[in-house]
């Protein structure tokens, strides 16, 4: 089924804040970053007058995933590794699988790429020959940017193939305890592209730090595409100090933790009449489609936009949204994303304390609304 082009691909999170709301909408873990890691970039700031090298931070990342470091490319944030790739490669026929991050598709637009959508269906899971058999890139994220769906590995690996690009969005890996489904470091997959970011877990959004995994050649051909010195000293001390062993057991313990927290949430959120979480989320964040009167369910690919089957009362996504917005609370519109509606909300998983307060004040909106 065909799309139509409404999403606007330039809205984030951020743009649902304001003073005063608690914030359920952006998806990078709070009270970060931690001290040990803010001191590291008080020091790399002292250090600025000097042009910055990104050989240190390249070493570390390679080593974290045992690569050579002329697979790995140091970046501004996730959001410039989509550029890049946008501007090094020219794809005929570039498919991006849907709903996802947006911004590899306004990449690839902005470069003039002729892109397709690939829109999953019911609970958003890739099913074999999805993806068109010709398509020479394919974008893909795991854990999936709204969905928190984690695909496995072997699913996504199945897409790699000679004379394609397969650029996975692992922005959220480090959500999954031992990260058993990704594939930073799998070197035999013809056109592998892996894009990792550190603002998520880090709380680094304003500093802008990530790196790209990829075959040699397709490093060197990003890098042919970008500005000198385009990551900043600071950004490049946050990666070496993210990728140290003390950084990597912080992290996981954070994983563990907050996946009991979201397992909680889910409970909760489950419990609320006209709510459904989507199944299986393993990142920071949780996928609800919001029904009003009665239990919701998950639905087809072209319910999930509104274009066929029963709809939710008009304008009802916005108004549960408001609801909230008076409660205190600031949540991700759904709608935003390729192959969603309006009756699509993001929220971020926070400790247990505003998770519960969260909940109570979403089965009130609901209960007001019905």
């Amino acid at each position: 089924m065909t799309v139509p082009m409404h999403a606007d691909l330039s809205f984030h999170g951020d743009s649902e804040l304001a003073d005063g709301l608690v914030d359920m909408a952006v998806n990078v873990r709070q009270g970060t970053p931690p001290r040990w890691l803010a001191e590291r970039l008080r020091e790399a700031v002292a250090a600025v007058a000097a042009y910055p090298d990104p050989r240190p931070a390249t070493g570390a990342a390679a080593r974290v995933h045992g690569r050579p470091a002329s697979e790995v490319l140091v970046t501004a944030g996730a959001a410039e590794a989509f550029t890049l790739i946008a501007r090094a490669f020219s794809p005929r026929r570039a498919v991006i699988v849907h709903p996802q991050f947006t911004a590899p598709e306004a990449a690839l637009r902005a470069a003039g790429r002729r892109v397709e959508r690939v829109v999953l269906g019911g609970n958003f899971r890739l099913a074999p020959g999805a993806v068109p058999a010709d398509a020479d890139m394919v974008v893909i994220g795991n854990p999936t940017n709204p969905t928190s769906v984690l695909h496995p590995a072997g699913v996504i690996a199945a897409l790699a193939r000679p004379g394609r690009l397969l650029v996975v969005d692992e922005a959220f890996a480090d959500c999954v305890p031992g990260e058993p489904e990704s594939l930073a470091g799998r070197r035999g997959l013809p056109g592998l592209i892996v894009v990792r970011s550190l603002t998520k877990t880090w709380g680094l959004a304003g500093l802008r730090a990530g790196y790209v995994l990829a075959g040699a050649a397709c490093v060197r051909a990003m890098e042919r595409v970008r500005p000198p010195w385009a990551v900043s000293s600071p950004a490049l001390a946050a990666v070496v100090a993210c990728c140290g062993a003390r950084a990597r057991a912080e992290a996981a313990r954070w994983a563990a933790g907050m996946g009991a927290e979201r397992e909680r949430l889910i409970a909760a959120l489950n419990a609320i009449d006209g709510v459904a979480v989507t199944p299986g989320a393993r990142a920071s964040f949780l996928l609800l489609r919001i029904c009003p009167g009665g239990r919701a369910r998950h639905r087809t690919q072209a319910e999930n936009t509104g274009l066929a089957g029963p709809g939710g009362r008009a304008g009802y996504g916005a108004r549960v949204r408001a609801g909230l917005r008076a409660a205190g609370f600031a949540v991700r519109r759904g709608d935003t994303f390729p192959g969603l509606g309006p009756d699509w909300l993001r929220v971020a998983v926070r400790d247990r304390a505003t998770n519960e307060r969260f909940a109570a004040a979403l089965r009130a909106v609901m209960r007001e609304l019905a």
